[in-house]
C-alpha cells in the first residue's frame, strides 16, 4: 500500500535516498585508495540490507519509523591512467525494495523500483604511478595519497505525490581526500583515512509544493585492515558525520547531526579475477541520524587485458 499525500505530513521524512546506492550510513570502503594496474575492469553484483528506527536517508529522520530496505547494486569500475598515475571511473545503479511503518500509527507502506545512479571519478596523486598488469608485480606497496568525487543524480523512481520513495528527486556530490599506509611485515597492515562532505542540490518537488534544502553533511572515516593471507584481508571501520541540518521552505528543522558509525568488512579473493566482500555496519551515536543496522555482500569479477 502506497500512503497518501494527505499524510505527508508524518511521512514528510520517510521519503528514501537509496538510489545512491551507498546507503549513506555505509563506510567508502578500505582500500580504495589502493595502487591497482590500469586497463583493468570490475563488475560487481551486490546485495545490501539495511534496518533502521529512522529514514536511511541522513536528511529525512523520523523517530518512530521503521524501514527495512533490501537494495541490488550493479556496479563498474574501470582503471585508467591519468597524468601517468593510477586513476579510476566507477558508475553503479540500485535496484531497491523498501517498506516501513511508524509505531504507535497505522501508516504503513512499500515501494520497489530503481534508485539514484551514482559516478565517480578518483585519482592516486602520490604513490600510485600508472602501471600495466605486466609491470605491476614489480610495484612496491607505499603510502599513497588520492582523491575522488562522487555525483549522484536523481535517476531513481520518485512521484511528488507520493511519500515513500527511492529517488530523492535532487544531486549530491561528495569530494573526497584520502591517505592509505601500508606497514608491518610484507605491508600485511594497512591504515586509511578520509575526510568527505556531501553537499546537495534543493529538492524544489517536495512533496509537490514544498522546498528542501540541506546543509553539507562532513565525515571523517578510519579504517584498519589487516591481510590474513595473500587472498584474505578483514577491516574495523569508523565513520564520525555531523551537521546536515535541513529547511524546509526556508524553515530551519534544527535537526543537525550527530553520527558515529562502527562496521567491518572482510574480503576474500577466490581467483585473481573473483573474489567476495562482506560488509556489516552499525550506527552507534545517532543524534538526528538513522539508528541503523546494515549487512551486504558482493560478488566482484574483474577481467582486462594480461589479467589472469
Amino acid at each position: 500500500m502506497i500512503i497518501v499525500f494527505e499524510q505527508r505530513l508524518v511521512w514528510a521524512v520517510i521519503a528514501l535516498a537509496a538510489g545512491s546506492g551507498r546507503l549513506q550510513a555505509q563506510f567508502t570502503d578500505p582500500r580504495t585508495y589502493d595502487n591497482s594496474p590500469v586497463g583493468i575492469n570490475q563488475l560487481t553484483l551486490g546485495y545490501g540490507f539495511a534496518h533502521a528506527n529512522a529514514s536511511i536517508d541522513s536528511s529525512l529522520v523520523i523517530p518512530g519509523a521503521k524501514l527495512d530496505l533490501n537494495v541490488g547494486i550493479l556496479d563498474y569500475i574501470r582503471g585508467v591512467s591519468f597524468f601517468r598515475r593510477y586513476a579510476w571511473i566507477e558508475a553503479s545503479v540500485p535496484i531497491a525494495g523498501l517498506a516501513g511503518a511508524v509505531t504507535g500509527t497505522t501508516l504503513q507502506g512499500s515501494v520497489t523500483g530503481a534508485g539514484d545512479s551514482s559516478y565517480v571519478f578518483g585519482a592516486l596523486l602520490k604513490g600510485g604511478p600508472a602501471l600495466s598488469v605486466h609491470d605491476f608485480p614489480t610495484y612496491d606497496p607505499t603510502t599513497t595519497f588520492g582523491v575522488s568525487l562522487t555525483v549522484t543524480a536523481p535517476t531513481g523512481v520518485y512521484n511528488a505525490d507520493k511519500v515513500l520513495n527511492l529517488g530523492s528527486d535532487r544531486w549530491s556530490f561528495k569530494p573526497e581526500i584520502a591517505v592509505s599506509h601500508p606497514f608491518g611485515p610484507n605491508h600485511n597492515w594497512v591504515v586509511d583515512g578520509y575526510a568527505n562532505a556531501y553537499f546537495f542540490t534543493d529538492n524544489t518537488g517536495y512533496h509537490g509544493r514544498e522546498i528542501l534544502r540541506q546543509q553539507p553533511l562532513p565525515g571523517f572515516e578510519g579504517h584498519l585492515s589487516y591481510s590474513f593471507t595473500s587472498s584474505i584481508w578483514a577491516s574495523v571501520d569508523l565513520r564520525y558525520a555531523f551537521r546536515g541540518d535541513t529547511l524546509v521552505d526556508s524553515g530551519d528543522q534544527q535537526n543537525s547531526q550527530q553520527n558515529v558509525t562502527l562496521g567491518s568488512e572482510v574480503n576474500v579473493s577466490l581467483s585473481p579475477k573473483h573474489s567476495l566482500l562482506f560488509l556489516l555496519a552499525k550506527a552507534v551515536v545517532y543524534r538526528n541520524a538513522p539508528a541503523s543496522t546494515i549487512f551486504g555482500i558482493k560478488y566482484i569479477y574483474g577481467w582486462g587485458k594480461g589479467y589472469k
